[in-house]
C-alpha cells in the first residue's frame, strides 16, 4: 500500500514528532510512504527522494500558512505520486479546508488526524478560544472520509458539533516503548540534583509554565531539589528574567538529540504538565514510558491517561495552588513517586504503544480502501 502522508517536518511540535515517528513506524512495515510536507520556498531545508515541498508563506509550531499556488502543487503531486491513500496529518493551514475536494476529484480516499488541544469544559480563556477551533472545524472534517482523535472525550465534542459518527476513530498517540523506557542516567548527578522535576514542552501560555514556577517557588523546595525546563517557546525569556538558578530552576533549552532527551527522562523523578488545554501530549506519554511519576492536568486527554492511579491529575482552574502544595509531598516521598513511575509504565504498555496505534492505523486504512473502492464498482 502506498500512502501519500501530508504533515510538517519542521519546527519541532508535537505534529512533526506525531508524523516522523507513524510514519516511520509505517515503513518499517514494508508500506510505501510520501511525505509531503511544508516549506517556504526559499527554504534551505533538504528534501529525501520520497518527500514533496508544498510551498508555504510561514509555519509554525501552531499553524500553516501556504502560498497561492500550493493547493496545485499538492494536486498535481498526488496526481503524479498515485497513492492508494492520503493522509493528513492536519496543520492547522487554509489548505485543511480544500484537501477533501482536491482527493474527491482524484478519487484518493482521505483520512485526517486532528490534533489541536482543547478542555472540555472551558474553564478559561485559552480552552475558551480551542472551543472555537473546533466549531471551525467541524462542518469541514465532516468531509474527510475519517478523522482521527487521540480521546473519547475529544471525538464526543466533534459529534455534538456535527461530525457524523462513525466518520471519527479514536486511534491514541503511541510511545515506542523500547526507546522510552526506565534505564540508567546521569542527568541527577549533571545537574547536582537529589530530586528531580521535569517539564518538557513549549514555553507558551496555554501550557501554563508560569503557573509552575510560582507555585516552585513559593514553595521553597531547597537546594538539592532542581526544576529542569526543556523546551522553548515565545515565554521563555520573560520566564527565564524571573524564574532561574536562585530558585533551583533550571533552562535547558530545546534538546533536538532525542537520545539526551530519554536521559532527562529516565533520571526524572517527577514530570509535571500544568497545561490549560492539551490533546494527548506525547511529552506525558514520554515521561510514563520511562517510568515517571506525572503530575498533570486534566485538559484535553490527559486526564484519561492518568486516570484509577496511573498518575496526579490536577484541574486547570488554580494550577499554582495545587502545585504549592504537591510539590513538597512529591519531594518528600520517593517511595510514592517510585509507586507511580511503576504505574504510569503499565498504563503506557496496556493502552498507549506504539506498535498497537499502528496495528490499529492499519486497519483503519483497510477500511476505508475497502469502503472506496465498493464506491468505484458502484459506478461501473
Amino acid at each position: 500500500m502506498h500512502i501519500a502522508w501530508l504533515g510538517k517536518k519542521s519546527p519541532f511540535c508535537g505534529n512533526v514528532t506525531y508524523g516522523r515517528e507513524v510514519t516511520n513506524a509505517l515503513l518499517d512495515r514494508g508500506y510505501q510512504v510520501s511525505f509531503l510536507h511544508f516549506a517556504p520556498e526559499d527554504s534551505e531545508e533538504i528534501s529525501e527522494p520520497h518527500e514533496v515541498s508544498i510551498p508555504c508563506l510561514y509555519k509554525s509550531q501552531i499553524y500553516t500558512i501556504p502560498t497561492f499556488k500550493s493547493s496545485k502543487v499538492l494536486a498535481k503531486a498526488l496526481e503524479r505520486l498515485k497513492p492508494d491513500i492520503v493522509h493528513a496529518s492536519l496543520t492547522l493551514s487554509p489548505l485543511d479546508f480544500l484537501l477533501p475536494e482536491i482527493c474527491q476529484e482524484l478519487s484518493l480516499p482521505l483520512i485526517a488526524t486532528f490534533h489541536p488541544p482543547f478542555d472540555r469544559k472551558r474553564r478559561n480563556l485559552t480552552s475558551g478560544t480551542q472551543h472555537l477551533m473546533y466549531q471551525l472545524y467541524a462542518p469541514f472534517l465532516a468531509n474527510y472520509d475519517r478523522v482521527i482523535v487521540f480521546s473519547h472525550v475529544q471525538r464526543d465534542l466533534l459529534i455534538r458539533l456535527g461530525v457524523p459518527a462513525p466518520q471519527v476513530v479514536v486511534i491514541p498517540n503511541g510511545v515506542d516503548v523500547e526507546k522510552y523506557s526506565p534505564g540508567l542516567s546521569r542527568i541527577k548527578t549533571e545537574l547536582e540534583a537529589d530530586r528531580l522535576f521535569v517539564y518538557q514542552g513549549r514555553i507558551a501560555t496555554e501550557k501554563n509554565v508560569e503557573s509552575l514556577l510560582k507555585a516552585w517557588k513559593h514553595a521553597d523546595m531547597g537546594a538539592s531539589s532542581k526544576l529542569a525546563i526543556v523546551g522553548n517557546g515565545p515565554l521563555a525569556p520573560i520566564l527565564k528574567a524571573t524564574y532561574g538558578d536562585e530558585h533551583n530552576i533550571l533552562w535547558l533549552g530545546f534538546v533536538a538529540d532525542e537520545q539526551r532527551r530519554v536521559e532527562i527522562l529516565r533520571g526524572a523523578d517527577v514530570f509535571i504538565l500544568p497545561s490549560l488545554v492539551e490533546g494527548l501530549s506525547l511529552s506525558l506519554l514520554e515521561a510514563m514510558a520511562c517510568g515517571v511519576a506525572c503530575l498533570a492536568t486534566d485538559a484535553g486527554a490527559d486526564g484519561e491517561v492518568l486516570e484509577a492511579g496511573a498518575g496526579v491529575m490536577m484541574h486547570t482552574h488554580r494550577v499554582a495552588m495545587q502545585l504549592q502544595t504537591l510539590l513538597p509531598l512529591f519531594r518528600d516521598h520517593p517511595e510514592m513517586t517510585t509507586l507511580l513511575g511503576r504505574k504510569a509504565r503499565q498504563r503506557v504498555l496496556d493502552r498507549y504503544t506504539l506498535s498497537n496505534n499502528i496495528t490499529q492505523l492499519e486497519e483503519l486504512y483497510r477500511q476505508v480502501m475497502q469502503q472506496q473502492h465498493a464506491y468505484l464498482r458502484s459506478w461501473v
